[in-house]
């Protein structure tokens, strides 16, 4: 099966947010620009702009804009699941006090997933 990624954009992690300091307010916009996905089993996946996210309508068709297909299962690995990190690339737009600028910043996010084998015993 195909596995499906994405980062979930939304106000608390693109904003608009804005901050102030006495009369000085300054608002944020981020753009998630590339994430880039250590799977655990020794592959890297770039991929162009958030990904899209999975769908039960999308059945077993892999994603067009940002997947991965393991080859084998998580079994051997510590704890029974592939390490995976997701490294995003945000360009965040800023503006206030008269002047405006755009940064960069990265952000990584860690979590475990099992991969797990099903056989299939035909009857005959």
């Amino acid at each position: 099966m195909p596995v499906w990624m994405w980062s979930k954009p939304g106000p608390s992690r693109t904003g608009p947010t804005s901050a102030s300091a006495g009369a000085v307010t300054v608002t944020a916009t981020a753009r998630v620009r590339t994430v880039v996905w250590s799977m655990g089993d020794g592959t890297t996946v770039p991929c162009a702009g958030p990904g899209t996210p999975y769908e039960p309508r999308f059945g077993k068709e892999p994603s067009l804009t940002c997947g991965h297909v393991y080859t084998r299962t998580s079994a051997t690995a510590p704890g029974g699941r592939f390490p995976v990190t997701a490294t995003s690339t945000r360009d965040v737009r800023w503006e206030g006090a008269g002047q405006s600028g755009t940064l960069t910043v990265a952000r990584a996010s860690s979590t475990g997933l099992a991969i797990g084998e099903l056989q299939v015993v035909g009857a005959g």
